[in-house]
């Protein structure tokens, strides 16, 4: 399911207010800047910062 490209380009990570591009075939929101994995379902982009994956062996900044 794709989401509307308007809602796309307003988004940003809750973390570290980076830029983040869809992945539609994962159905995940990814930010560019600290790679947080936020899940999109039913076609709405669940952008919590409890409900995202946390990337790991990266360093904190």
């Amino acid at each position: 399911m794709s989401l509307d490209p308007e809602l796309l380009q307003i988004l940003v990570c809750p973390n570290d207010r980076g830029e983040v591009e869809y992945r539609e075939d994962e159905r995940v929101i990814v930010c560019r800047s600290c790679g947080y994995r936020y899940p999109v379902r039913d076609g709405i982009p669940v952008m919590l910062i409890d409900e995202a994956e946390k990337p790991t062996g990266r360093r904190k900044r």
